[in-house]
């Protein structure tokens, strides 16, 4: 009865968040433009304040990652995000082509439930519920079970920030008893509008069940290709620190290092300067067997872990300064588990002959495991990048850089986000890094361009162009003016 009891406790409590929602977006939603930007602004002022604190609980809760690398996430989250999201129009008209005649209004989606992962707990909880309450929307959490007091610690500081900044009771809310039942049942409540999904990727399936909108992620298997024109030791050392970071957990953190013949030794040698640990055929073995199970699934007990706990636990003598485990595999597939995506400093390596065979290979890749998601290459060769990022089946392609935070913007000009979507070829509903404009629905206010007669003489006389023809600029005006009155 204890297990139906607390079923049916986190049932009813997610519906009372939802309620509770609700009755927020209500509220919310008519907020002006200056009144979100401060509500937002101080959300984020109190993260970057709790960010070390929301570190240290999420290490001690989940037992996953890094505490300084942590605390660099939620800064990145509180902060990069932020700074990319703060002049940003969410409210009223926010775009106008005034020569088209065409206007964009936003208007929220609605309530949205934010599914956080155990990897990556309090940094995702900062930046969902940043980017919704920027768009006007109401949020609900469900966290992983295992991160649910320091998802609820970082969703509390920032209810708070919010309400004193203006924002109504409610805004936003965390499941203090997560499991697959409420979930499932915020996921399919009447008053969620939409699903932000970060996590396993039965979780995100489900989301995509829901019979809701979803953003959800697919995962990563990235291939980093070392190409004869690299920088080796500065390829090592980015491979090495992207790997490494919070212990590998970031989805586009590198899964397999491929090199040619060419540079195999030095890429190698270089790794070894960094603390990477070749692996011998048989610890390669040893190290399959324990990080993946008989169905090909990854054992929980090595994400985010060091290499060196990971090493112990398989039964691999490591030397104290090892910061990678490396495996020299062969091939691809269920033959070689460790081809696979490992979420912890763990990495396969690969030596081919030349850029063509690397291609076909990160490819391969890519199909196991990571469609749609990243790939990296180190190269001074620009034409060998450009071939690769038109032809690999990834929508993040970094380059010369740490892999994990050149995808999330960290290292690059990406669009800063915790939420990276791998397009249709990871059945995911976007491709984008996810932002506030994927959170609001956009109205568009039309004027006529041309008479029916008009038309008429285009379609049936052959008449090229003039398509923007006939709009009215004193119109378009009287009418601008009358609807921002409305809005005001």
């Amino acid at each position: 009865m204890r297990a139906l009891d607390r079923d049916l406790l986190s049932i009813q409590e997610v519906r009372d968040l939802v309620c509770r929602a609700r009755e927020a977006q209500s509220s919310l939603e008519h907020l002006s433009q200056e009144e979100v930007d401060r509500i937002v602004a101080a959300m984020a002022e109190e993260a970057v304040k709790a960010s070390e604190w929301l570190a240290k609980l999420a290490v001690e809760e989940t037992g996953i990652g890094v505490y300084e690398h942590k605390v660099l996430k939620n800064l990145f989250a509180a902060k990069a995000v932020y700074e990319r999201i703060r002049d940003m129009r969410t409210v009223g008209v926010i775009r106008a082509d005034e020569e088209r005649g065409v206007y964009e209004i936003a208007e929220p989606v609605g309530v949205i439930a934010a599914l956080t992962p155990v990897t990556n707990p309090t940094s995702t909880a900062i930046f969902k519920a940043l980017i919704s309450v920027k768009a006007r929307n109401a949020v609900v959490f469900s966290p992983h079970p295992r991160a649910a007091e320091c998802t609820g610690k970082a969703v509390e500081i920032l209810h708070r920030a919010a309400v004193r900044a203006g924002a109504p009771e409610g805004v936003l809310g965390c499941s203090s008893l997560p499991t697959l039942e409420s979930t499932q049942a915020l996921m399919t409540h009447p008053d969620v509008r939409l699903i932000l999904a970060t996590g396993g990727a039965q979780m995100v399936k489900a989301a995509y069940s829901s019979g809701k909108p979803a953003y959800g992620v697919g995962p990563g298997n990235v291939p980093a290709y070392v190409e004869c024109s690299a920088d080796v030791r500065k390829a090592a050392r980015d491979i090495v620190e992207s790997k490494t970071f919070d212990n590998g957990t970031i989805c586009a953190s590198e899964q397999a290092v491929i090199c040619e013949r060419c540079n195999a030794s030095e890429v190698r040698r270089a790794l070894e300067e960094m603390g990477c640990l070749f692996l011998k055929p048989d610890e390669v073995r040893r190290l399959e067997r324990y990080m993946f199970r008989g169905d090909g699934s990854l054992n929980a007990a090595v994400v985010g872990r060091s290499a060196l706990h990971i090493a112990e636990a398989a039964g691999i003598s490591a030397p104290s300064g090892t910061s990678v485990l490396v495996a020299p595999l062969e091939g691809v597939g269920p033959e070689h588990p460790l081809s696979r995506e490992k979420l912890s400093p763990v990495l396969a390596f690969y030596e081919v002959e030349d850029w063509r065979e690397a291609c076909r290979l990160s490819i391969e890749l890519l199909e196991l495991g990571g469609l749609g998601h990243t790939m990296s290459i180190h190269s001074n060769d620009r034409e060998i990048v450009m071939r690769f990022a038109l032809e690999k089946p990834a929508f993040r392609i970094l380059v010369n850089q740490p892999a994990a935070l050149g995808a999330i913007g960290g290292t690059s000009s990406l669009v800063p986000s915790m939420t990276l979507g791998c397009g249709t070829w990871g059945n995911n509903a976007t491709s984008d890094n996810v932002g506030p404009e994927h959170l609001m629905n956009v109205k568009r206010l039309a004027f006529p361009s041309r008479s029916l007669e008009e038309l008429k003489s285009y379609l049936l006389g052959g008449e090229r162009g003039g398509l923007q023809r006939g709009v009215d600029p004193e119109l378009v005006r009287r009418v601008v003016e009358e609807v921002l009155k409305k809005l005001a």
